[in-house]
């Protein structure tokens, strides 16, 4: 019963969604202009930050117990 619960909820949900994209599209194009940038320059820190950090862990020789 509650796989069924989720499906028609998913259902519904997804339309309300397409109907307030349709409804919204400038306000939306707005909000992504803004948050676009954003995302961008956090996605490029936390991949600057993983690539050192994977630089650091490679050229560090490792100890032997």
């Amino acid at each position: 019963m509650g796989n069924v619960t989720s499906i028609i909820g998913g259902g519904i949900a997804i339309i309300i969604g397409i109907i307030g994209l349709i409804n919204w599209w400038d306000s939306f194009a707005v909000i992504m202009k803004g948050f676009l940038p954003l995302i961008l320059l956090l996605g490029g820190v936390v991949s600057l930050a993983a690539g050192i950090s994977d630089i650091k862990k490679t050229s560090r020789p490792e100890k032997k117990r």
